[in-house]
């Protein structure tokens, strides 16, 4: 077999698939597939949005490449700010956002990728840039979870000329079954190839700036860096984790969340002994989390500090305390625009990359099909209230581009969508395989929980009335389908006779593709 990608939608997959039909290897397939990504997926991601992209490659080499967003320098405006709320209507909640020029940070995937590419890639540009063109060409037949999403997103899908001329051609926003068409993005990624990362970048810079009301300069596109970090390593069970390190929060909590986890006894998949357990590892990360991890990010050992023995042993009581006699422990239904795709080729190179848009900004990029994120607008991402960021600085994440390796070879590469569930998502896919030996397709369709601010939501599978005693004073959410509120995990991994295999997840219409 040539390789596997597990993505959030086939035509991702395919254009990752078939950069490896073509010769090339995990890193090409990953490029490939998040600029298809940013048409077949285009309200999950763009180039104007941040990423991370974790590599592990045949010789060895492990690597985080970080081109999340980051603040602008400055924060003297000459111009009224634009930045204003909009409701997203989930149907059983609604949602406010901020969205406008004034929510946007300074992006990263359009560096990133082509980062990665000259970094770690084999084929021509040109030849990695071709699905996408031919998509946003060609066009991409809307699915059902999209136009879902296209319903929730509609206050910025409509809040612009840009943005109504892709979503809404003729007037009303487009439904399952008809085609979403962009061929200025494929224009614009023509210039890419032509005239280079560096002349296409300052032709961002100009438009964005250009238009009033932000805060971002051309200097803050001068200033941005992909940044290169040894990823966050953690053994857990007989295998090692690889995961997103600080100024990302995401993987920092995956990592707390097993070394809380590898203490507990799990008994079987489903059992009380195992939804107690799970349900209060969930609760006192979140405590962890609370008890000063977010506000040191971008500290120095911040990482080490918060999983070393010392630190963690102080929860390991109050858990098991916890599990003994269970106690409390409102999430809206936040859609987290995000998308993630998972590679593993046949010389043992992989990928895993997640990349977001936020909501959208509702700007397009005139002339390019490119929609800014609006990451400053966005409360997950701003925890001590809007426009009090700290200036040039790269924005923390719950992204976390995972994989688990076994005698120093990807034996699952993962990550999520979700927002804060994605940390919990793949926290229970990594358990599900390494605790209770699921085939990995299992392991992703498997009922989920999430816990958090005192409601335990459950996925339907577990059985209600075995679980009701260990509740306890926590608030029950039995949700009556699995739902994306609880992630997306694309995911692709080798099997017990070393073959390889994926599993895209029906939470977010995941797809797989193999290359023979």
């Amino acid at each position: 077999m040539g390789g596997v990608v597990a993505a959030g939608h086939g035509k991702t997959a395919a254009a990752a698939v078939e950069m490896l039909k073509q010769g090339g290897n995990a890193f090409d397939a990953a490029v490939a597939g998040v600029l298809a990504s940013c048409v077949a997926e285009s309200v999950l991601t763009s180039l104007a949005g941040g990423g991370f992209l974790l590599a592990h490659t045949g010789a060895g080499e492990h690597v985080l490449f970080d081109f999340f967003t980051q603040t602008p320098a400055d924060k003297t405006l000459e111009h009224p700010l634009d930045f204003y709320p909009i409701c997203a209507d989930f149907g059983d909640t609604v949602q406010e956002f901020h969205i406008g020029l004034g929510a946007m940070a300074v992006p990263g995937v359009l560096k990133g990728l082509v980062h990665v590419h000259q970094r770690l890639g084999r084929l021509p540009l040109e030849k990695v840039v071709a699905p996408a063109i031919y998509l946003a060409r060609r066009g991409v037949v809307v699915n059902g979870f999209l136009a879902y999403v296209y319903g929730v997103l509609k206050p910025i899908l409509l809040a612009t000329p840009g943005a109504r001329a892709m979503y809404a051609p003729q007037g009303q926003l487009l439904k399952a079954g008809e085609m979403l068409h962009m061929p200025a993005f494929a224009d614009a990624l023509e210039r890419l190839v032509n005239q280079g990362i560096d002349a296409f970048w300052q032709d961002m810079a100009a438009q964005v700036t250009d238009s009033t009301g932000g805060y971002l300069t051309v200097e803050d596109f001068e200033r941005y860096q992909v940044i290169e970090r040894q990823p966050l390593c953690l053994d857990y069970h007989g295998t090692q984790l690889l995961t997103n390190p600080p100024p990302s929060a995401g993987g920092g909590l995956v990592a707390c969340s097993l070394a809380l986890l590898a203490d507990c006894a799990l008994a079987g998949y489903g059992s009380p002994e195992h939804l107690r357990s799970l349900s209060q590892v969930m609760r006192f990360t979140n405590v962890a989390r609370r008890d000063g991890y977010d506000t040191r990010l971008h500290q120095s050992c911040v990482a080490e500090e918060f999983l070393s023995a010392g630190h963690l042993d102080q929860y390991r009581g109050q858990l098991a305390d916890a599990i003994a006699s269970l106690q409390s422990p409102k999430v809206a239904n936040k859609l987290g625009s995000t998308t993630h795709l998972s590679v593993i080729d046949h010389e043992g190179n992989a990928a895993s990359v997640t990349t977001s848009n936020g909501e959208g900004s509702s700007y397009v990029l005139p002339g390019t099909g490119i929609m800014v994120n609006n990451m400053l607008g966005e409360e997950d991402l701003n925890p001590h209230g809007f426009h009090q960021w700290t200036p040039d600085q790269r924005m923390s994440s719950m992204m976390a581009p995972t994989m688990v390796l076994r005698d120093g070879h990807p034996y699952l590469v993962l990550g999520s969508g979700g927002s804060n569930r994605i940390r919990t998502a793949i926290l229970q896919v990594i358990s599900n395989l390494v605790d209770f030996q699921m085939p990995l397709e299992a392991a992703v369709a498997a009922p989920r929980i999430h816990w958090e601010n005192d409601v335990f939501h459950l996925e339907p599978g577990f059985n209600q009335a075995l679980l009701t005693p260990i509740i306890g004073d926590a608030q029950p959410l039995w949700w009556q389908a699995q739902n994306m509120f609880f992630g997306g995990v694309h995911a692709v991994g080798l099997d017990e006779n070393g073959v390889l295999h994926g599993a895209g997840d029906s939470r977010r219409s995941g797809a797989v593709a193999v290359a023979q």
